[in-house]
């Protein structure tokens, strides 16, 4: 035990030089005054977000690819950089830590606000881990963030792509899916015609770029739909799955629910397949034009779901940015 312990801080100490981390970086974090700034909407500064981002992996990489979380907890789909729309997230569903909230990806892009909203759920993970759990959404990705806003909003506040680098770095540490209460399995977009097991997930090497195809892929891109098997997705990535697929890995696996995010519901949340999968938005008025609403997914400690739907936070007009986010891609 003491060799393997040996090894794994050589192996840190090698990923921490790769990344231009020093081991030190995570060491005296003021997290409670990070997380009053953040609340006031301020941005960190770019060496903080670096020792935040080092300190955060530490935590992140003990963590397994199916995070194993109790209820009661409180679920969250896509949130899309909409920092204030996080805020009335918190006030519906109620404040960390005295809720315990699980993300389900996609905390970045497409809002005006994916900087000061990844760091502050971060910062609330680093604080407390047992409280806070995040996983990998399709937009946790090199590519996708350089497209759909992530990368530019770095740019733009840091003066550099540097801490977009940080953060990047650090999806690839972030967990594929979460189990709760061992009924109720969690993730960002779907199934995968690979994986049959939660098992199969354990395996998956995660600590790489969301890859174009297979598992890994599909877990992140995929969608239900009313049908039978399996079928391409029009996304170019994942597929399509109905509900036969479904039946067969809560069978499987000795599952009650399914719940993911991934796709704009104009109601907040969607059931299908005869409550056997649920989908979760909560990102409301979704890219400031859509007019939906958003909704949270709270399970008791008996595994008794209820839905908390919201609306967007009333926001002055001097908080808007000017410049429009991209909106061509909206699946």
């Amino acid at each position: 035990k003491k060799k393997k312990k040996r090894e794994r801080g050589r192996e840190r100490k090698m990923e921490g030089r790769e990344s231009g981390l020093d081991m030190n970086l995570g060491v005296g974090l003021d997290l409670d005054g990070f997380l009053v700034r953040l609340r006031r909407g301020e941005v960190l500064h770019e060496a903080e977000v670096r020792s935040l981002c080092w300190r955060a992996r530490e935590i992140l990489i003990e963590e397994p690819n199916v995070l194993l979380v109790d209820a009661p907890v409180t679920i969250a789909g896509d949130v899309h950089g909409q920092y204030f729309d996080l805020m009335e997230l918190f006030l519906v569903g109620g404040d960390v830590p005295a809720t315990r909230y699980l993300f389900l990806g996609d905390f970045v892009d497409r809002g005006y606000y994916s900087v000061e909203t990844f760091l502050l759920l971060l910062t609330m993970k680093v604080r407390w881990p047992d409280r806070v759990y995040l996983i990998r959404g399709n937009h946790e990705s090199r590519q996708i963030t350089q497209v759909y806003g992530f990368y530019d909003e770095c740019v733009r506040k840091f003066g550099s792509a540097t801490v977009w680098r940080f953060c990047t770095d650090l999806f690839d540490y972030l967990s594929l899916g979460a189990l709760v209460g061992g009924k109720v399995f969690c993730v960002h977009g779907g199934l995968s015609p690979s994986i049959s097991t939660l098992d199969q997930i354990r395996a998956i090497d995660r600590k790489q770029e969301v890859p174009h195809d297979g598992a890994m892929c599909d877990l992140m891109w995929s969608d239900p739909e009313v049908m039978d098997g399996w079928a391409l997705s029009p996304r170019g990535a994942g597929f399509l799955f109905g509900g036969d697929i479904v039946a067969q890995f809560n069978h499987t696996n000795g599952l009650d629910l399914i719940a993911r995010a991934h796709q704009l519901v104009m109601e907040g949340y969607k059931e299908m397949f005869d409550g056997k999968l649920v989908t979760v938005w909560s990102a409301p008025n979704y890219c400031y034009r859509c007019g939906n609403v958003a909704a949270i997914l709270s399970l008791s400690s008996d595994l008794q779901w209820r839905y908390h739907v919201f609306e967007a936070a009333k926001v002055d007009a001097k908080n808007a940015p000017r410049k429009q986010p991209v909106l061509e891609y909206f699946l």
